[in-house]
């Protein structure tokens, strides 16, 4: 038979293995550690799944060379990081940066932030200088924007073929949170056109005031996720998710050529109206399909009353590239928008145990041809695929978007693998457990304590990333 520390061990290692399956692009918790003992149960910003780690370095001299795909860093503050960038003359190459600081980390509005910029080998700007900053009442939460090069923009010295440097920069105030902030790094390549681009930005009048969204309906279960690349889909109409107090939800929504996004955040009356009111306790945040910020002031305050944080975006347009705000730049490419959602942890004193958010989401405008590309659009498209998974509402986990499909190959495996194991281990323990009732019992000297196993983290693992050994 199979003895009761043979199962005690094989469940031990099953368990284990389960871990290491669930592991990749996962972050991680709060804890008392970071200073956030009543954010422990908080999700923590979740990369992709095949995220490879980097290391920048202060001078462009010594700087690793980075392509495209997703890269995992981190970055203390004051300090500034250097990547070189190998880019053809025919494509837009887009670099989001995404600071992932934990709940409950100190931050300062407006002081506390990344710069993130693509120079050629000269020192030239190619493109202006992004600043994400912190905005929600000093409440940390994912910040991101990107820094472009671009074959049609302003900048003749940054259209050539050649090597560039994708440089970061942490700024923030001495009163702030001392530790590192991990970092996530993603390059995108949209193509070149077939002919001429345009040259100015569509017609893209804002109106006074933000039209309502959908007033009715059925409200459908949304699963928001915990990084862009988890990030539930939604598509018109009315959505209701759970959000605790200092959790940033991440949600997408196909939006085409010629439409805009029209939508808002709500939240519902408090059981109790005595708690003292949060300035800015629930914030939208909106980006492009490549990660750029749209809207980043959307903080409402809360007083127990329900309250809305909206959003309206100029119409989706190629040359909105060339406009002079950076709201309507932002609207340049269709594909997947992306909404972080994000609760203030003082929002704890009216919802103890998380809070119902409503999503009214609206995708205005028929769909247009796109401008022309010379190649695959790939993630500035949207195919009716994109309309049903939004239409269905499926989670990140189940939209199948390349990363996730190499979790989902990478998790076939891993069961493979802990089957393999089960058997492996039966066998084991059937065969210890004849050999326990023939073998002659040993002497205690005979017996030794099992080695245990330790060492160093796995190369290039930044910190407060997981091991990916």
């Amino acid at each position: 038979m199979v003895t009761g520390c043979a199962v005690r061990r094989g469940v031990a290692v099953l368990a284990a293995l389960s871990a290491v399956a669930w592991a990749p692009g996962a972050v991680g918790t709060a804890s008392a550690a970071d200073g956030a003992a009543d954010l422990k149960e908080v999700p923590r910003y979740t990369t992709a799944p095949d995220a490879t780690p980097v290391n920048g370095r202060a001078s462009a001299a010594d700087a690793p060379e980075i392509g495209k795909g997703t890269y995992t860093d981190s970055i203390e503050r004051g300090e500034q990081k250097y990547y070189t960038v190998p880019l053809d003359a025919r494509s837009t190459a887009y670099f989001s940066v995404v600071a992932a600081p934990p709940p409950g980390t100190k931050v300062e509005d407006h002081t506390d932030r990344l710069k993130i910029s693509v120079q050629n080998v000269d020192g030239t700007l190619c493109d202006r200088e992004a600043d994400p900053a912190f905005r929600g009442g000093g409440t940390a939460y994912p910040i991101a924007d990107y820094a472009t090069r671009g074959v049609d923009g302003d900048s003749a010295q940054c259209r050539n073929a050649g090597a560039y440097y994708l440089v970061v920069t942490r700024e923030g105030s001495a009163t702030s949170g001392p530790q590192a902030w991990p970092i996530e790094i993603t390059h995108l390549s949209e193509p070149g056109l077939k002919g001429a681009a345009p040259t100015t930005p569509a017609e893209s009048s804002q109106p006074s005031a933000t039209p309502a969204p959908p007033a009715s309906g059925t409200k459908r279960k949304a699963r928001g996720g915990s990084g862009f690349h988890t990030a539930g889909a939604v598509g018109t109409g009315l959505w209701k998710d759970r959000i605790r107090p200092g959790e940033s939800r991440f949600y997408r929504v196909p939006v085409d050529w010629g439409q805009r996004l029209n939508l808002s955040a709500e939240l519902p009356n408090a059981a109790t109206g005595t708690a003292e009111g949060v300035f800015k306790a629930l914030g939208v945040t909106a980006y492009n399909p490549a990660r750029g910020v749209i809207d980043e002031d959307t903080f409402v305050r809360y007083d127990g009353r329900p309250a809305a944080s909206k959003l309206f975006t100029a119409p989706v347009s190629y040359g909105n590239r060339f406009a002079v705000t950076d709201d309507v730049r932002a609207m340049r490419v269709a594909g997947w928008y992306y909404l972080e959602v994000t609760l203030h942890p003082d929002a704890a004193r009216f919802f103890p145990d998380g809070a119902d958010v409503t999503l009214r989401v609206d995708v205005r405008g028929a769909a247009r041809s796109g401008p022309g590309y010379a190649g695959p659009a790939g993630d500035f498209s949207v195919t009716p695929g994109d309309r049903e998974t939004a239409e269905k509402g499926l989670a990140g986990e189940q939209a199948g978007g390349g990363n996730l499909r190499t979790l989902g190959y990478a998790g076939i495996a891993t069961g493979a693998v802990l089957l393999a194991v089960l058997a492996a281990w039966t066998l084991l323990a059937r065969r210890t457990a004849v050999a326990a009732v023939t073998a002659p019992a040993l002497s205690p000297q005979a017996h030794a304590a099992e080695p245990t196993r330790s060492g160093p983290r796995a190369p290039g693992t930044p910190p407060g990333w997981p091991d990916r050994r």
